[in-house]
């Protein structure tokens, strides 16, 4: 069996560097917020190319203070993607602010200027952006759109460790950025983890206050804070696989290369591979279909694993009941089409190569 993604095999081609990390915080006597959390959040903020880097407890964390650190006002409204991953919109809703869902851009699938017009109210004053699958959105339209009409803009760079354009690197279009290091990610820990990033001096300092307990000095609690910090353990290890992240994120690219020329089959729609201009960094490599429950069983058939991101939007979602009537046709399209093809950094060639044929033998 091809497996979807090999964490397994990920982490232990660094294994030897990581337990050597998780000795050093062992012997250390220090297991919050010590040196390797220091060290880590300075490495983390140069790779990303912004000033200041926050660990915290998990990604929903980070939108959340992103978005705490703002200083909105209750009921204020937030444009946010209709199709991205639920946490995107419970972060906005858990901050007492209001999720304005947008449809995507059909052919990338994250946001666009003409979704953002649709969606602006007078009670607009956020636009959070999803990095959708490692591709960034359109920021310098985002951006420009949110100065003209006085908008913060949060990224949520959960899927984009390392994604750039012209250079740029995710965290650094918006005010305030949003990473996770979810097992997972590009950039994965050995459990929960997440970062806020941002080149703004006073966000920084808000952020590591309300994630410290609302808290700069010990027992000096100026604000209702919460308890969100990324421990040093992960830290360390983080700091081990940031160095190969670039490499990971290469590979890849190299993966989505070789589908995007090796998989002829009519009855799936690949996604764009973009220009040198916009480097994705692949996190997932998601096909659409009209035929999903079949090509999904044929692809088990033929030993690839395949998983489904995601198969219910968040209007549809019983959380967001009150959502329910919301009509999103591409959205609802997207999720009952897409299909996400193993792309791991661990893949062999001839894995790659069995993906496409298997594909490409595939009849409806």
């Amino acid at each position: 069996m091809i497996s979807f993604l090999n964490l397994k095999e990920i982490n232990a081609r660094h294994s030897e560097e990581i337990a050597q990390a998780m000795q050093d915080v062992l012997d250390s006597g220090w297991y919050v917020r010590g040196t390797q959390y220091q060290d880590f959040c300075q490495e983390f903020a140069e790779y990303c190319g912004t000033q200041h880097a926050i660990g915290v407890g998990n990604g929903l964390d980070a939108l959340e203070l992103c978005l705490d650190a703002l200083g909105l006002d209750a009921g204020d409204e937030v444009i946010v993607p209709a199709n991205t991953y639920i946490a995107t919109v419970l972060a906005v809703s858990r901050v007492g602010l209001t999720p304005v869902l947008v449809e995507p851009d059909p052919n990338t699938f994250n946001l666009s200027e003409k979704g953002l017009a649709e969606a602006l109210t007078p009670k607009t004053r956020a636009i959070l952006a999803v990095h959708l699958y490692g591709r960034l959105a359109d920021m310098p339209a985002i951006c420009k759109f949110a100065k003209e009409h006085r908008l913060f803009v949060i990224e949520d760079c959960a899927q984009s460790h390392g994604a750039t354009l012209n250079g740029i690197r995710a965290g650094n279009f918006g005010d305030i950025s949003a990473f996770s290091f979810y097992p997972g990610k590009n950039l994965g820990a050995l459990g929960d983890g997440g970062a806020v990033v941002t080149n703004d001096d006073a966000l920084a300092a808000k952020v590591d206050m309300l994630s410290n307990y609302g808290s700069r000095q010990k027992y000096v609690n100026e604000a209702k804070g919460r308890n969100s910090r990324l421990d040093e353990l992960q830290a360390a290890i983080l700091r081990v696989k940031l160095k190969y992240l670039d490499d990971e994120n290469a590979r890849r690219r190299e993966i989505a290369r070789a589908y995007c020329d090796g998989i002829k089959s009519n009855h799936v729609t690949l996604p764009e591979f973009p220009s040198d201009a916009l480097t994705s960094v692949w996190h997932l490599f998601v096909i659409r279909t009209k035929h999903r429950d079949l090509l999904e069983k044929h692809l088990k058939e033929r030993g690839v694993q395949t998983l489904v991101h995601y198969p219910i939007p968040p209007h549809q979602q019983a959380a967001y009941a009150e959502l329910a009537d919301l009509s999103f046709p591409l959205t609802e399209a997207i999720h009952e089409e897409v299909l996400s093809l193993p792309i791991d950094p661990t893949m062999s060639d001839e894995d790659v190569r069995d993906v496409c044929e298997a594909l490409n033998a595939f009849t409806a």
